[in-house]
């Protein structure tokens, strides 16, 4: 899914004037591809078909680059080619080289299936134990080859990595703001978590 970032243009107090809400980040734009304005995309969202499609308006950081509306795109090796309205040949492609991508999280369809969620949904809420104990909080998501996996910060700073399947967490209650984990006993206490003690 979509990395949460903070808000573009945001300071220690929060978004500026006019900006969004939480934004995304769905890209970082690379090299110029041939001459005629086309970039390569480095590819930072599950869904670049939705992301990157024509017609879709993307925030841009540093924001004097943007908004940039996509023309064009094609997928290949480790990740896209695009191509936006305005950029018509290799200078225009080069100015935009290093250009974050974000989209505004309001503006992304709302998910059906009851247990699937944004990273930005998951990311922030507190977890607890079947018996509501603090464990931490989840601090992002990881997308590993074998499952997703939430890395729960405790209350000591370290991380601990926690399988994100319904046997390990069986409840995710956006609305009171936590997530129930059933670990195994000791996982909280493994030295293999990604702490640094």
């Amino acid at each position: 899914m979509d990395r949460p970032v903070p808000p573009v243009g945001a300071g220690a107090d929060g978004p500026a004037a006019g900006t969004p809400g939480l934004t995304l980040v769905v890209g970082r734009i690379g090299r110029p591809q041939g001459v005629r304005g086309e970039v390569t995309v480095e590819v930072r969202t599950d869904d670049p078909e939705s992301r990157f499609a024509p017609g879709s308006v993307l925030l841009t950081e540093p924001a004097e680059r943007g908004p940039l509306t996509v023309a064009g795109m094609r997928p290949r090796s480790g990740g896209v080619v695009v191509s936006f309205a305005g950029v018509v040949d290799r200078a225009g492609a080069e100015a935009l080289r290093g250009t974050v991508l974000f989209v505004d999280s309001a503006t992304l369809p709302a998910i059906e299936d009851p247990d699937e969620f944004y990273d930005h949904q998951l990311a922030g809420l507190a977890a607890v134990d079947g018996a509501g104990t603090p464990l931490g909080t989840v601090a992002e998501v990881v997308h590993a080859p074998a499952s997703d996996l939430l890395v729960v910060r405790d209350a000591n700073g370290r991380e601990h990595l926690v399988p994100f399947v319904r046997e390990m967490v069986p409840t995710v209650d956006l609305a009171a703001g936590r997530v129930v984990v059933a670990a195994p006993e000791g996982l909280f206490d493994l030295a293999g978590s990604t702490d640094d003690d």
